[in-house]
């Protein structure tokens, strides 16, 4: 799937991210032992931990960016399973709104170029994008393209919400079905 990311997007990408680095920043001696990160991902928690003020704001955003360098999926799973944290689960919400609006934008199109041209538009609508998610999630491409074609015609908010429902549990499905492999 190709898409513009907008610029409000990746900042609250990179806010995920630092939220995430100031957590790791107060971890133990014997948690930052069994984190599975890199060397260097661990140097630089130990660097933010005897920094005050400003200073250690931006020490964490240069840990965050050293994050981002390697894999933040084992990271997210470790503070997920040892301390609690709330990242992944953020991270899944804005994945399953990030296809949502990508979907239903996609769909708008359509919708808009049908009428342009004075055709009806059907819900079998060629979607790259919707036929992309289908493919990378496991999720029902009829049930998804039947709500996201009644919210597109209707504008109904209750189909715009039970697109996300959708898409957020085919998320979180695609999720488990990782840990279990």
């Amino acid at each position: 799937m190709t898409e513009y990311i907008s610029k409000s997007a990746l900042k609250r990408r990179f806010k995920d991210e630092e939220s995430m680095a100031h957590e790791l920043a107060l971890l133990t001696d014997k948690d930052l032992k069994s984190l599975p990160a890199s060397q260097e991902v661990k140097d630089e928690i130990l660097r933010c931990r005897n920094i005050k003020g400003g200073a250690r704001n931006r020490q964490v955003k240069h840990l965050a960016k050293v994050m981002r360098e390697d894999s933040i999926e084992n990271i997210l799973d470790y503070l997920t399973d040892r301390k609690g944290s709330h990242a992944k689960a953020n991270k899944l919400h804005r994945e399953a709104e990030r296809l949502r609006d990508v979907i239903i934008n996609e769909a708008i199109e359509h919708q808009q170029y049908a009428l342009q041209a004075g055709q009806a538009w059907e819900p079998d609508w060629p979607g790259e994008e919707l036929e992309a998610v289908v493919r990378r999630y496991p999720l029902d491409a009829g049930d998804i393209r039947k709500t996201v074609f009644q919210y597109v015609r209707t504008r109904f908010h209750n189909h715009y919400r039970e697109v996300f429902r959708i898409l957020k549990a085919a998320v979180e499905k695609e999720e488990m079905l990782k840990k279990l492999v």
